[in-house]
């Protein structure tokens, strides 16, 4: 029997407190090329874009300082300032970028602080409500990056403090210096190895933000989601969407704490990614796609 599931929950609180839509956006795409490197090529469509998402009912945009690096944070400042009061904007930050393919992770606390400091004025904001550790740094201890976290966010500069590309066991070690309010990992429907930690913010009522939601990947080509091809387009059908809806839409049935932000450089396909909140799936769709094999990038 093809019993319907209930249309997973609109909205999520980050935090116990930031109310957004769960369908959010990923800026990153607006930046130059190749390697989201430099200024977005234009920057005037850039910012029709972002009032289009916010006309849309998105309320949480995520960026970061390597994104540009700054210039995504500028264009977001440029298209949207002053914010509407709903509005969420969370960013990140540990991670140099001198080159389009030179990406090094800088997480000393001193540099936390620089970054966070650059991030207020080119955002011109007062406070970041979700600050985020782009990545651990392997010659920093863990500890003294979160820490500065904690630090900025005693100064009142930081609302809310995540991480991103993070174990369990530093999610817990970090628990134990300061609240974490999300934790951004890969995570789609082809590449399920950050299951667990999943299963554990959804647990621990800790937002978790997939980014490469359909399997992108900012430094390679190809198919993303080909291995999911035949059960997507299937149920898409049914559906009468396309497949990239279909597995967004089981992002959202997958856990109530999932905020999707895919990212897209066209008002066309930022529409078609908010219409997948209306997509409900049925108990036997959503089995099917739980089927899917999961492959690692």
């Amino acid at each position: 029997m093809n019993h319907i599931s209930a249309y997973p929950a609109s909205s999520f609180a980050i935090a116990n407190e930031l109310l957004v839509n769960r369908i959010g956006y990923g800026a990153m795409r607006l930046t130059g090329q190749p390697g989201n490197f430099g200024p977005y090529s234009d920057w005037e469509e850039g910012q029709k874009l972002l009032h289009r998402a916010v006309e849309l009912g998105i309320n949480f945009i995520d960026t970061a300082e390597a994104y540009g690096p700054g210039f995504n944070e500028e264009l977001i400042a440029a298209a949207l300032h002053p914010y509407p009061d709903n509005l969420v904007i969370a960013t990140k930050g540990g991670i140099d970028k001198p080159a389009p393919d030179r990406i090094q992770a800088n997480a000393r606390p001193e540099n936390l602080r620089r970054g966070c400091e650059a991030s207020l004025q080119r955002l011109k904001l007062e406070q970041i409500a979700l600050y985020q550790l782009h990545r651990p740094d392997p010659n920093v201890p863990f500890t003294e990056s979160v820490g500065m976290l904690a630090t900025l966010q005693q100064e009142g500069k930081i609302r809310h403090i995540g991480l991103s590309n993070v174990s369990i066991a530093q999610l817990e070690e970090a628990r134990q210096i300061v609240p974490i309010a999300s934790i951004q990992n890969r995570f789609s429907i082809t590449e399920r190895i950050e299951e667990d930690l999943l299963n554990y913010c959804t647990k621990h009522d800790i937002a978790f933000v997939p980014y490469g939601s359909l399997g992108a990947h900012p430094l390679k080509r190809g198919a993303p989601l080909a291995s999911a091809e035949g059960a997507l387009a299937e149920i898409a059908d049914r559906h009468q969407v396309k497949p990239n809806q279909i597995a967004l839409s089981w992002l959202l049935h997958r856990a109530p704490n999932i905020l999707l932000i895919p990212g897209t450089t066209t008002i066309a396909h930022l529409e078609e990614n908010v219409e997948v909140a209306s997509i409900q799936l049925t108990d036997d769709e959503i089995e099917t796609l739980n089927k899917i094999k999961s492959e690692s990038i």
